[in-house]
């Protein structure tokens, strides 16, 4: 039997014997956006001209920086779940979303008069993002490591920092919705801040919580 094979039966044997509510890693990954908009709404919910925005270029960037970490982040912490699946072809699309961010920034700094550069990058709600974006994605992360300590990962810290990045991917996606600061300079700077909040609890808490 090759290696592989072993640790793949081990891990679902394991998880044959496992006891009580199994919730399907899928399942979190469908739950996860509602979620994070049951704590949304309540919480900041849409700025005032939200629909009206669309269509602003600026605006628009933040949903496919946050959404492009969002989707990559699920992907590779799917293929960390269980065991053998190859994972770091799928780490490498994580610079997707970075290289996307850059771009903006660089077309940004053109654009935009050098005076107005610490302008744009302080913005007006850097303490709110940092709160919100964490306080977002925390019951994500918690429903992502619950599903994870049912499967059969084989690298705990990892899978729990992936995990936090995907929630925090989750959640900037809604915290976008809020913001009024649309500059990339305020996304490059604060989103990837409040980010390495859960990537940083994810990964304690992996450590701790999906051993076998």
């Amino acid at each position: 039997m090759q290696t592989d094979e072993l640790i793949a039966e081990l891990a679902g044997n394991a998880g044959r014997q496992e006891s009580g509510f199994v919730l399907p890693l899928w399942a979190a990954v469908v739950i996860s956006p509602l979620l994070a908009f049951a704590v949304f709404m309540p919480l900041l919910g849409p700025r005032a001209n939200f629909l009206t925005s669309f269509g602003a270029l600026r605006f628009d960037m933040k949903f496919v920086t946050t959404g492009l970490l969002a989707i990559t982040a699920l992907g590779v912490l799917v293929a960390l779940a269980r065991p053998a699946r190859p994972w770091r072809r799928l780490a490498t699309m994580l610079v997707v979303p970075v290289a996307v961010l850059v771009a903006a920034v660089a077309v940004e700094l053109v654009v935009v008069p050098q005076q107005l550069w610490e302008t744009r990058a302080l913005g007006e709600n850097a303490r709110n993002c940092l709160i919100a974006i964490p306080t977002m994605g925390a019951p994500v992360l918690a429903l992502f490591l619950f599903a994870l300590s049912r499967q059969a990962p084989t690298r705990p810290a990892l899978s729990g920092g992936i995990a936090g990045l995907a929630a925090a991917g989750i959640s900037a996606i809604f915290y976008a919705a809020h913001c009024p600061d649309d500059s990339p300079l305020f996304v490059a700077i604060w989103y990837p801040l409040a980010t390495l909040v859960l990537v940083t609890v994810g990964a304690l808490a992996g450590s701790r919580l999906l051993r076998w």
